[in-house]
């Protein structure tokens, strides 16, 4: 994809006389749990042009050049479009699939926004920030990955098939909330403690050793540590880079 994108703004650039960038945003791809998103994750996307008012309506939206929508209700467009998969969740037949499926869209039309599949991984996991702050006050950390969208164990097997949870540096696996505890056992502190916002030294000084190790042992990206621990990215990465200056490799 970056190569795709980078040769194609370098030719619009070309042909408009024109520099700079021609996208807003790097390519993104989401591993999705098919049984739990799928379905909800092709509606919203294909819903984008009727929610920015491209178009007036769904019958508009159903003739829309840009979209895949159009492919799934009518069969014309992208002949490359793969539509057997998702219509096949609808019906086996194809006319009462498309009608299932229009209706569906219509329904999602109707809800407006969905919170739960915008935002972070663990957000989008877990259904939003509300679920996300009663688990971690009952003391469950879920597991999450902007990249993924599905629920936490589902996020947590397929990091461990995809080999991203790393091994520790003495061959050790350890997820989050083991990883916490340790940290918490080592540093005196209770575990809780490390997923809330606090300016005690004691504290701030653990959370920062947290992040140093799992940014920088485990594998684990900022961007699902913050969202998990209460911080923002690049708190993260500034927390594990102060630990890293002040420790280096050492006992940890």
């Amino acid at each position: 994809m970056h190569r795709l994108l980078t040769g194609y703004a370098v030719e619009f650039n070309r042909r408009h006389f024109r520099t700079g960038h021609v996208f807003q945003n790097r390519y993104k791809s989401i591993l999705c749990q098919k049984e739990s998103y799928l379905l909800d994750l092709v509606r919203y996307i294909h819903l984008n042009p009727f929610r920015a008012g491209i178009v007036k309506d769904l019958t508009a939206l159903a003739s829309y050049p840009y979209s895949g929508h159009r492919q799934l209700m009518t069969g014309s467009g992208s002949d490359w479009q793969e539509t057997g998969e998702v219509m096949g969740l609808f019906s086996p037949a194809q006319l009462s699939a498309r009608e299932k499926y229009q209706a569906f869209v219509a329904d999602g039309a109707r809800q407006g926004k969905r919170e739960d599949l915008i935002g972070g991984g663990l957000i989008r996991s877990s259904g939003g920030w509300e679920d996300v702050k009663n688990a971690q006050k009952a003391g469950i950390f879920l597991w999450s990955d902007e990249r993924i969208l599905g629920d936490s164990d589902f996020v947590d097997e397929v990091l461990h098939s995809a080999k991203e949870t790393k091994l520790a540096k003495k061959g050790q696996v350890v997820d989050l909330p083991e990883l916490s505890k340790r940290v918490a056992e080592r540093t005196g502190i209770d575990v809780k403690d490390l997923f809330r916002k606090t300016k005690k030294p004691e504290v701030v000084r653990s959370r920062s050793i947290l992040c140093y190790l799992a940014t920088r042992n485990h594998g684990i990206t900022a961007t699902a540590l913050a969202a998990t621990i209460g911080m923002s990215q690049s708190a993260v990465s500034r927390a594990a880079e102060r630990v890293e200056i002040i420790t280096g490799d050492d006992d940890w």
